[in-house]
């Protein structure tokens, strides 16, 4: 990990950031706190959508899903609710 004033990072900006495309981590500190961290993207691992059902029938929704909720629970959504 690489401690650095904002100022330095600015001043080497491009070569900070190939040092982060390499898999290092940079903190950013001003006045010598750190304030920020800079780190690398994880690669995606797939670059295929995934399938719509993948599931394959094994979820299912419980018929209490389907019941009206509680008359206190729905006096949120309606704004009559008391803290």
């Amino acid at each position: 990990m690489i401690r650095l004033n904002v100022h330095e990072a600015k001043t080497h900006l491009s070569r900070y950031l190939n040092r982060v495309e390499a898999g290092e981590t940079i903190v950013l500190c001003r006045h010598n706190r750190p304030i920020a961290e800079v780190r690398p993207i994880g690669a995606k691992t797939s670059h295929h959508r995934r399938r719509f059902g993948i599931d394959e029938g094994k979820f299912e929704v419980p018929p209490e899903f389907f019941e009206p909720l509680p008359e206190a629970i729905m006096r949120y959504f309606s704004g009559e609710a008391e803290d």
